[in-house]
């Protein structure tokens, strides 16, 4: 894995964005919490819950990353079943964060000696095209943000363990590429540039066209015609998008981005989850509100994962 690039590369801006990326996911994931299902949301409503609600407490969006990252630091790869495996024991240890009805299914298919990348298809066979492993691929993205040969088949490998279906599994590329472009260049210098890149990973028309779509949604002042256009929904197609939407929309403001993202209505807190990674793998850590960073629950271990998957990631660039 390449992230040096001839010892050229800034690893201390990079260090910040992998911490920014991991404190904005829970962070978005956590304002999104009390309007998931709502029709639309007002952006003046999201910034009184933030400031109102003594403590930000995510769901099982930043719950399932956690496992993701805790997996790469321990195996230094995607390693499927290890994954797996920090995915059982997490939710098994706090099972009470929000978890549908699959996951927990899965994990004791493979428990009981189902292969990892076998056991979603003995519950929804053909694979579910639910934005699950979209919302968590967001530490995969940081780890492989330099080397992209790696990061597409890593992406849709860990998207195997839940999500089988194509749609599925595309939506977590996108998003972990989304991830790894931000965290590697920081601030997006041209919006096209990034949906041209994404573009070129779409095997799929809907995304194909929701991308082509996204760009003259850039200017538009409305966020209900992001929703509107480009979904709001739990499948993976109606939430990627959107999310990646909302932080080109307000790429030099973290907050923004997410207020955005949950004034979307429907499954904000996922698509909140997957903005604020984006934003915070762009902007840095230093950029997320202080404010909102001080009531985040579990705060101190997730900026301490993120160092510690920076570490890692240092680690395979050395080959060592």
């Amino acid at each position: 894995m390449k992230i040096g690039g001839k010892g050229r590369y800034p690893f201390g801006p990079l260090r910040e964005r992998f911490r920014g990326c991991m404190l904005g996911l829970a962070l978005g994931d956590a304002l999104g919490v009390p309007f998931e299902g709502r029709r639309e949301v007002r952006g003046d409503q999201v910034w009184r819950a933030a400031e109102e609600r003594p403590l930000l407490r995510y769901t099982d969006d930043t719950h399932m990353a956690i496992g993701v990252a805790e997996s790469l630091i321990k195996c230094g790869r995607f390693e499927g079943r290890h994954m797996a495996e920090t995915f059982a024991r997490n939710f098994k240890e706090e099972p009470w964060r929000g978890y549908g009805p699959g996951p927990p299914r899965v994990f004791e298919k493979i428990e009981a000696g189902v292969p990892w990348d076998r056991a979603a298809e003995t519950i929804y066979p053909g694979g579910s095209f639910g934005n699950g492993a979209a919302m968590r691929v967001a530490p995969l993205g940081l780890y492989y943000c330099r080397d992209f040969k790696l990061l597409p088949e890593a992406a849709a490998q860990q998207s195997k363990i839940t999500h089988t279906h194509p749609l599925g599994i595309e939506g977590a590329v996108l998003q972990a590429f989304a991830v790894a472009l931000a965290a590697l260049h920081g601030p997006i210098p041209s919006a096209g540039e990034l949906l041209a890149r994404l573009r070129t990973l779409t095997g799929e028309e809907i995304y194909r066209s929701k991308l082509e779509e996204m760009e003259s949604l850039l200017g538009e002042p409305r966020a209900s015609a992001v929703a509107l256009r480009l979904g709001n929904g739990i499948e993976a197609f109606n939430s990627v998008p959107a999310a990646i939407c909302c932080f080109l929309r307000h790429p030099g403001s973290f907050a923004e981005a997410v207020v955005e993202a949950v004034s979307l209505g429907g499954d904000t807190d996922t698509i909140a989850a997957m903005a604020g990674a984006i934003a915070g793998a762009s902007l840095g850590v230093e950029k997320i509100p202080r404010g909102w960073l001080a009531k985040l629950e579990n705060k101190d271990y997730l900026d301490q994962l993120a160092v510690r998957l920076w570490e890692a990631a240092l680690k395979g660039a050395d080959g060592s």
